[in-house]
């Protein structure tokens, strides 16, 4: 679904399964924060 980079590290999220995308709720260079949704599908 995504590459999170955090501390110069690249963290994969995977879907847990087949689905469609409903909502990206960051763009591209966005700051999020712990516990904040990224993706609802």
């Amino acid at each position: 679904l995504l590459v999170l980079e955090a501390m110069k590290m690249e963290n994969v999220l995977k879907s847990p399964g087949a689905g469609t995308i409903r909502n990206l709720k960051i763009k591209k260079g966005d700051t999020v924060e712990k516990g904040q949704v990224l993706i609802e599908f």
